[in-house]
């Protein structure tokens, strides 16, 4: 009779298990590796301290962000368009082009490492397409979700003042 209520129970165990929407492997162990590979941009709000929202990037930004296990990662941000420069020479662009252009983007490379306790990343950029960010002291930025296939993180100060809020999807394999 014992035999019989261990298999019912055994057998409703491995049925309850199925039915989890992610399976159990889905869920990273930790921060640090959960956060490995390629994200794909999805959104991202800026909110200002009287409560005022925009998209910077706006309503379908296009962008990556790679962490490596090593501790480097690598980040680009744009709107879905970039306005063509007319020269097809980056080194010529009008200043209206480069304004545009500076305004619709930004990339930065650098180092990282994660508190797991306090859920942030520390990023320690080394270069960027806006200078004034590099060499900087490290960046906090505080993870608000985290799963197998979603990345959300809030970077409380930015220099121009707002805080933001970015979401990232797992990069699909090519």
């Amino acid at each position: 009779m014992l035999k019989h209520f261990w298999r019912i129970g055994c057998g409703l165990l491995l049925l309850l298990l199925s039915l989890r929407p992610e399976p159990l492997a889905a869920q990273p162990s930790s921060i640090r590796e959960g956060i490995l590979g390629a994200w794909t941009f999805v959104s991202v709000v800026s909110e200002r301290d009287d409560g005022v929202t925009a998209q910077p990037f706006g309503a379908d930004p296009k962008g990556i962000i790679v962490f490596t296990p090593s501790g480097h990662f690598s980040l680009f941000q744009s709107r879905a368009e970039i306005p063509r420069l007319a020269a097809n020479d980056r080194a010529r662009a009008s200043a209206e082009e480069a304004q545009a252009v500076v305004g619709s983007s930004i990339a930065y490379f650098g180092t990282y490492t994660v508190n797991e306790a306090e859920r942030t990343l520390s990023l320690r950029i080394e270069a960027s397409t806006f200078a004034n960010v590099a060499d900087a002291n490290p960046q906090r930025r505080i993870i608000t979700a985290l799963s197998a296939d979603e990345l959300m993180f809030t970077n409380p100060r930015t220099p121009s003042g707002v805080t933001l809020r970015t979401a990232w999807r797992r990069a699909s394999p090519p």
